[in-house]
């Protein structure tokens, strides 16, 4: 196949998508990691890299020749084009990795990441590329084994000494050995001894060998090694997550799930493709599991505190029925502490005494282990003295027979039965908490069992929309769709606008644009071919103002709209344009001023059934669609559009006779205005009858306008006129009535060179540079077939035809471009009803007016707020809203903060109903 255009994903991979007539494979290329064919759609880089610009250049429309590894390593050599004119795209896959792009003789042209290894290794462009440094065999010499294995520590594990003598990975390693009945795990001077089992080692290493050999000459089939994920210790409920991925099943994996493929290819594309949703799946998990954990310890901390509460009340019993059968020994020792402080002695003299009585033998001191004075406590060592009496008192100290001794604290202040009162009180106290957490126990478990179900549910809903939520092309620029159902764009940065006029900008469409710094190139996309309205123009021009300076400035300003044929990157002789900067040939279309209000708001994807339910909720309002504007027509606006060449002579005369024939059925009540070339007109009017040439429409401020057609005009928005557009000198000299600087001597030349023929020869020579009719109606059927719309060509049984405009002296950049078709926008809505089936929700800034019919909707000005608190903010209140179902509340929820706030055009300030609430 032949190279038909070079991509990158990011600064590591790259995508070659190569063609061969009518049959097409992408070749996925990452550094370091992996090379295969994929059947995935991947987010390509705006704009290519230089590395992707310099593998254009020289790999474009070239052949891949082979494909083939170097040596036995890990490295594939990629020759595109032959002989002389051959390139090699080298694939290092191992290490940090590396893509080297090389000649014929292997002379570096570009690499990916140079450096150098060692002294005399550099990898540097024209250096030549060292492709004698791959390793040539499978494995080490059997005797360089050997004795790197002898050399081993006991204990150390088979495989990581065999892994760097050998060719094969860890996982083909552990293969053979398990199929060679090696132990899993295997170590040497425990279940591997050298004598014993090298020989049984070096055929496992054989078979690892032909293994490698086979798979050069023969496809494999692919597997995905999986592992269930539980979603909690004892549940039963898991999820399957790919860990690996090989072209055999392995011995080791033989007992775990798996999924098989065709190929090996096909597997790898597979498990690298669906990464980003296993990722999901696990976050999912982690997040179930982590509420499953909260619940669980609730109920251990309840547990805990019982089982504390009840040793404590068990505790307070055995010291307050000790200190009652120690009673005498109690009172005493209290009596002798306190007689020693009433006498004023040092605490350490204290200590002194009960120590000579202790050697003395005094039962009193003996009981006495420890003063606490500074708490007035001392604690005293008690035992049951019904222990030692004989079995004849049996009866009377069943329960007292049962309490082992135990220290004490007592209360100096308090006599024996105070304190065993004291202990008794405790014991109740804690008795009482032991009841109260009992009873409050099961209102606390099912409160935070049902905050856990709650969690569980939005974490398994936000999983679920996340899955389902699709990225649409356009959401990469600033976007919105009008109130009319105009898809518009507008370029972030240089690149983008670019990107825009280059590849979105087609037949039928119009480009919107300012002149204010930072203004973005906005297309409004129109498939139909139709004309676009008013409203939608105004609406794209106020996008163009607002993403300039114009916003901080805080500055009204008005845009200018074009056909997308005025649009040009082809610079006047001697000049060039810069990236993101156009030449706009012809007449300019100057919107009014715009109001800098935009709207932050929501629009949820339509499940298929319940499109039909919002069936022309953005559509052109004409007369037809609003029978209610003419119950009471009070204050109109007439738009005349008059005919195109608006600097006529005769048209204006007619002009004038047309406006003084209004002015006397409605004296004084007539304002003119000029705007992008067109009389607009008000009138004060209540019952006037519209005329046949006459329509309701509807602009930006939502009021009814009647849009008046000349005789001479059809009936559309105003365009510059195509022989004006082709040569604006034309423009400037039916003004002017006056040669321009330079012109004079040109018609001397021309009279010069033409002096000599007559009518006749004139005549002669105009019939034969008329154009040829039926040419020019064959090219007028072609032009028209293009602006057909989507149900014209349905009824006609074929596929819509989409035209890409590609600009002079640019390559068509891909082969086929996404088309806002308008059943794609019939599949949003911003007024969802209770019988809609939602499955995502997708944030959008727009002009004001386009959603102020929306339901979750907030107004954003000119402020000092910060964008993400904005974002935040007003999630927080849609959130908040009581009309809000439970399903837009969790589409509202899976919707990042940082996507929200992402096309805010600065620093803004919020207004909406409660909006301060909320935010407080």
């Amino acid at each position: 196949m032949r190279v038909n255009q070079i991509y990158d994903i990011d600064h590591r991979t790259y995508l070659i998508r190569l063609q061969r007539s009518e049959e097409k494979q992408v070749l996925l290329l990452e550094s370091g990691n992996r090379i295969h064919t994929t059947a995935f759609e991947w987010p390509k880089n705006v704009a290519p890299s230089g590395f992707s610009m310099k593998m254009r250049k020289h790999l474009k429309n070239k052949r891949l020749e082979s494909l083939t590894q170097i040596g036995c390593d890990r490295m594939v050599d990629l020759q595109f084009g032959s002989n002389q004119a051959a390139y090699h795209v080298i694939l290092e896959v191992y290490d940090r990795g590396n893509i080297v792009l090389t000649d014929h003789e292997f002379t570096i042209l570009n690499i990916l990441r140079p450096h150098t290894e060692g002294d005399k290794i550099r990898l540097a462009i024209r250096e030549k590329y060292p492709r004698d440094r791959a390793h040539l065999t499978t494995m080490s010499p059997p005797e360089f084994i050997r004795e790197k294995l002898s050399s081993a520590k006991t204990g150390e594990p088979l495989k990581k000494i065999l892994n760097p003598l050998c060719e094969f990975g860890s996982a083909l390693i552990d293969h053979v050995l398990l199929s060679n009945g090696f132990a899993p795990g295997c170590k040497v001077g425990k279940s591997f001894f050298l004598e014993k089992d090298f020989d049984r080692l070096m055929v496992a290493l054989n078979l690892a060998s032909s293994l490698i050999e086979q798979a050069k000459t023969s496809s494999s089939k692919g597997y995905i090694v999986q592992k269930k994920e539980s979603k909690a210790a004892d549940s039963q409920e898991f999820i399957l997550a790919n860990i690996d991925f090989h072209p055999q099943l392995l011995e080791q994996f033989k007992d775990q799930p798996f999924k098989e493929f065709d190929s090996f290819d096909l597997a790898v594309d597979e498990y690298y493709s669906t990464m980003e949703g296993q990722k999901l799946d696990l976050k999912a998990l982690a997040q179930e599991r982590e509420a499953l954990k909260k619940l669980e310890n609730v109920r251990k901390d309840h547990d805990q505190r019982l089982a504390g509460l009840e040793a404590h009340q068990e505790s307070d019993k055995q010291k307050a029925e000790m200190i009652i059968l120690n009673q005498e020994l109690v009172d005493n020792a209290v009596l002798a502490i306190q007689s020693a402080l009433a006498n004023q002695m040092p605490w350490p003299d204290i200590q002194v005494l009960i120590t000579e009585a202790q050697v003395r033998g005094d039962p009193v001191a003996l009981a006495i282990k420890a003063l606490k004075l500074e708490t007035n406590h001392i604690s005293v060592y008690l035992t049951n003295p019904y222990d030692s009496e004989d079995s004849s008192n049996e009866n009377e100290g069943d329960v007292e027979r049962n309490i082992k001794p135990m220290l004490v604290d007592i209360d100096l202040a308090q006599t024996a039965y105070g304190n065993a009162l004291k202990y008794f009180d405790q014991k109740r106290s804690a008795a009482k908490k032991h009841q109260k957490t009992i009873e409050s126990q099961g209102k606390a478990l099912k409160s935070a069992e049902r905050k856990t179900k709650q969690t569980l549910k939005e974490v398994q809903a936000i999983h679920s929309i996340n899955k389902v939520r699709k990225v649409y092309w356009f959401e990469k620029f600033y976007w919105f769709i009008t109130s009319e159902n105009y898809l518009v764009i507008g370029g972030r940065d240089m690149q983008q606008n670019e990107l825009i006029v280059k590849k979105y900008l087609r037949a039928g469409d119009v480009y919107v644009h300012a002149d204010l710094t930072g203004a973005s190139s906005i297309v409004v996309k129109n498939p139909s071919g139709n004309p676009v309205p008013p409203k939608s123009l105004a609406e794209a021009g106020t996008m163009a103002v607002v993403y300039s300076v114009a916003w901080d400035a805080k500055v009204v300003a008005g845009a200018w709209w074009v056909h997308h044929d005025q649009v040009s990157k082809t610079a006047p002789t001697g000049e060039y344009l810069t990236t993101g900067s156009f030449m706009i040939r012809g007449k300019k279309n100057y919107l009014p001023p715009c109001q800098l209000v935009m709207g932050l708001a929501f629009l949820f994807r339509l499940e298929d059934g319940s499109i039909e339910r919002h069936k022309g909720e953005r559509k052109f309002r004409g007369i037809e669609d609003d029978e209610s504007v003419f119950g009471d027509r009070g204050n109109d606006v007439e738009i005349d559009i008059d005919s195109e060449n608006d600097s006529d002579g005769n048209d204006s005369v007619e002009e004038n006779n047309s406006d003084s024939d209004e002015e006397s059925l409605f004296p004084d009540t007539q304002i003119k205005l000029d705007l992008t070339g067109s009389k607009v007109k008000l009138l004060i009017d209540n019952k006037r009858p519209l005329e046949p040439e006459e329509e309701i429409v509807y602009l930006g401020d939502d009021k009814p306008v009647v849009v008046k057609h000349s005789q001479k005009s059809k009936p559309k928005a105003p365009e510059t006129p195509k022989e004006d557009a082709k040569d604006p000198a034309k423009v400037e000299s039916k003004d002017s009535g006056k040669p321009k600087r330079g012109q004079k001597s040109k018609l001397k030349k021309i009279k010069e060179k033409y002096k000599d023929q007559d009518e006749e020869d004139r005549r002669i020579i105009m019939e034969m540079t008329k154009p040829n009719p039926a040419r020019e109606e064959r090219r007028m059927k072609k032009k028209k077939n293009v602006h057909l719309d989507k149900n014209q060509q349905k009824k006609k049984g074929g596929k819509p035809v989409m035209v890409k405009q590609a600009p002079e002296g640019e390559e068509d950049d891909d082969e086929v471009l996404p088309a806002p078709e308008l059943d794609m926008l019939d599949q949003f809505t911003g007024k969802p009803v209770d019988e809609d089936e939602l499955l995502f929700a997708v944030p959008v800034i727009a002009p004001y007016s386009t959603v102020v019919n929306y339901k979750f909707k907030i107004k954003l000005m000119p402020g000092t707020g910060k964008r993400g608190k904005a974002a935040k903010t007003a999630i927080a209140m849609f959130l908040k809203d009581k009309a809000a179902t439970p399903r837009e509340k969790d589409l509202l929820k899976a919707v990042k903060d940082e996507v929200v706030a992402r096309n805010i055009p600065g620093k803004v300030k919020i207004s909406a109903p409660q909006a301060l609430r909320a935010k407080k």
